[in-house]
C-alpha cells in the first residue's frame, strides 16, 4: 500500500491481441521516450506490485514521479496478447493521509491547509500528457513493427477521476 498513490486521478488500459512484446523492452524504449522529453525533477524507477495478498506473485511497473505526481506505468504479456496500462496519482504524504482520517474534520482540514488548486490539476496534467504520449510513442513503435493496427483515438484517451472529490 505504501507505493501506491492514494489518489488516483486518471488511468487507462489497453490490450493489444496477437501481439507478444518483453515488457523489460517496452520499459527500456519508454524510459528513453520519457528521457527526450526533458521534463525536470522527475524521477524512474522499477517497482513490483503484488497481484493481489502478501504471498501472491508480484508484477512489475515502471514507475514516473515528479514531485507528488506519480504515473505507474505497466506492460505485460496477457493470454495471446499483450496489455498495457497507466495509473496517474498524487502521493500525499504520511502527515495529510492521517489527516484525512480524522473523522469530521479530516477532509475540511484538507480543503483548507491542502486545497485544490487550478495549478495542481494544470501541472498533473501537463505531466500526464507528457508521460501518456511517450507511452503512445513507444506502443506505436511495436505496432508498427509488428504489422499491427494503429490504435483509435478513442482506444488512446484516459480515464479522469472527479478531480475535486477527495
Amino acid at each position: 500500500m505504501a507505493k501506491q498513490a492514494p489518489i488516483i486521478r486518471s488511468h487507462w488500459h489497453q490490450s493489444i491481441p496477437c501481439l507478444q512484446e518483453s515488457p523489460q523492452k517496452f520499459y527500456n524504449n519508454l524510459v528513453e521516450a520519457i528521457l527526450q522529453r526533458n521534463i525536470p525533477g522527475i524521477d524512474i524507477s522499477r517497482i513490483d506490485y503484488r497481484e493481489g495478498g502478501v504471498f501472491s506473485a508480484k508484477r512489475l511497473y515502471l514507475r514516473v514521479q515528479r514531485k507528488e505526481h506519480i504515473f505507474d506505468i505497466c506492460a505485460a504479456p496477457f493470454g495471446s496478447g499483450f496489455f498495457f496500462s497507466w495509473w496517474r496519482g498524487e502521493k500525499i504524504g504520511l502527515f495529510w493521509c492521517l489527516v484525512m482520517l480524522i473523522p469530521f474534520l479530516g477532509i475540511p482540514l484538507m480543503t483548507i491547509f491542502r486545497p485544490e488548486t487550478y495549478f495542481r490539476h494544470d501541472t498533473g496534467l501537463m505531466f500526464q500528457d507528457s508521460i501518456a504520449s511517450a507511452v503512445l510513442e513507444v506502443i506505436d513503435g511495436i505496432t508498427k513493427a509488428n504489422g499491427l493496427r494503429p490504435l483509435t483515438e478513442l482506444e488512446r484517451k484516459p480515464i479522469q477521476s472527479d478531480f475535486f472529490k477527495r
